[in-house]
């Protein structure tokens, strides 16, 4: 397992840390029972907040996973890291169970006094082909990719919606437009009675940093798709857009 994890990481680190962080994660991944359901590992190691941030992607029975977890050391932030990565990969080869909610995560980025670490700006923009699934696969995926939303095309309504991290049940699902629950559904996910708001990219920035948002589900004024402006661990801002 040991030569298919592969690790990037900032500037300064040595040899031997790398080695050392590249063995944990392999390590993590191959334990009893689960070893060989898992390949490609990649592991990134950043700076987050004065602390490290450890996210490592992987591929567990063909499904994608991601874990990450942030801590004030390397050890830390490794330690923590690679029991998410045991714990992933068991609740990714069972049946799916929702996640308690609210449950761990890592501290968002503040400055002196607690405020952003920085300008809110759009650092990193992705525009991946949606899925078209049902709330529920989106909610598994969310799970299995260690988000707080995840974006998709609901075929109930053949328009953008999001599944999303939020109490009471711990899974809401939003759209584009408002519209009433799609059948019977046997997973606590509740619904949002409102459409997203329509928001130019400016706009949208502008009310996620006033209101403190850790994200903000929005629809393009122009083409109506869903986007998906997020709080980055380095304080920045990410947007997910679907193909226009």
């Amino acid at each position: 397992m040991g030569e298919l994890v592969t690790v990037r990481a900032f500037e300064g680190l040595t040899c031997e840390v790398l080695a050392e962080a590249r063995a944990r994660v392999a390590a993590a991944a191959a334990a009893p029972g689960v070893g060989t359901l898992v390949e490609a590992l990649r592991v990134r190691l950043a700076t987050a907040a004065g602390g490290v941030l450890a996210q490592v992607n992987a591929e567990v029975d063909g499904r994608r996973i991601r874990v990450q977890e942030a801590a004030v050391g390397l050890g830390d932030a490794l330690d923590r890291v690679s029991d998410a990565l045991r714990g992933r990969i068991r609740a990714v080869t069972g049946a799916w169970a929702p996640r308690p909610w609210p449950g761990h995560r890592a501290a968002a980025p503040t400055g002196p006094g607690g405020g952003a670490l920085c300008e809110p700006r759009v650092v990193r923009h992705k525009e991946p082909s949606l899925v078209w699934c049902s709330p529920e696969a989106a909610a598994r995926t969310m799970d299995a990719m260690d988000y707080d939303i995840h974006l998709f095309t609901d075929p109930a309504t053949e328009t953008d919606a999001v599944v999303y991290r939020v109490g009471p049940t711990g899974y809401r699902l939003a759209r584009t437009v408002p519209a009433g629950p799609a059948g019977r559904r046997t997973s606590p996910i509740t619904l949002s009675p409102y459409g997203a708001p329509r928001l130019t990219r400016a706009q949208a920035v502008d009310r996620l940093a006033g209101a403190e948002l850790p994200f903000l589900f929005f629809a393009d004024p122009v083409t109506g798709r869903g986007r998906v402006l997020y709080r980055r661990f380095d304080g920045r801002l990410g947007l997910v857009a679907g193909h226009a």
